[in-house]
């Protein structure tokens, strides 16, 4: 279920917010964000792995996926002129994708929400009746 309302600025944000929190390592998220979305080699669920694991990974994992994903963009670079319409397809499938993860955010987002309320009423009921 897409969330189409969603502003890409307001989706583009909430990548840089999970990405922010990185102790282990020093680096341009937007930068990394970039090169991860116009990844075309890794899938959707891919991707969301790279993201969640951000907080985890180290200075030395980093710069190996910024290097992989820059050697991927020339890669794709070169094989343009023989597989021009085959990159296209795949360019399309990366943004689609990217749109996708961003669904996915929100959602997760909106149901932590919901979590989170539900459990600040569940708190409320138990302290109004001395529980």
């Amino acid at each position: 279920m897409s969330d189409s309302s969603q502003n890409p600025l307001q989706v583009a944000d909430l990548f840089v917010e999970l990405t922010s929190i990185h102790p282990l390592s020093t680096f341009d998220e937007r930068v990394f964000l970039d090169l991860l979305e116009h990844s075309l080699s890794l899938s959707v669920s891919e991707k969301k792995r790279v993201i969640d694991a951000i907080p985890t990974l180290s200075q030395f994992q980093i710069d190996e996926l910024t290097k992989v994903f820059v050697d991927e963009r020339e890669e794709f670079k070169k094989l343009l002129p023989k597989e021009g319409d085959t990159i296209k397809e795949l360019v399309v499938k990366a943004r689609d994708g990217w749109k996708q993860l961003g669904d996915i955010y929100v959602q997760e987002r909106a149901q932590k929400a919901k979590q989170n309320e539900d459990q600040a009423k569940i708190d409320e009921m138990k302290k109004s009746l001395g529980i």
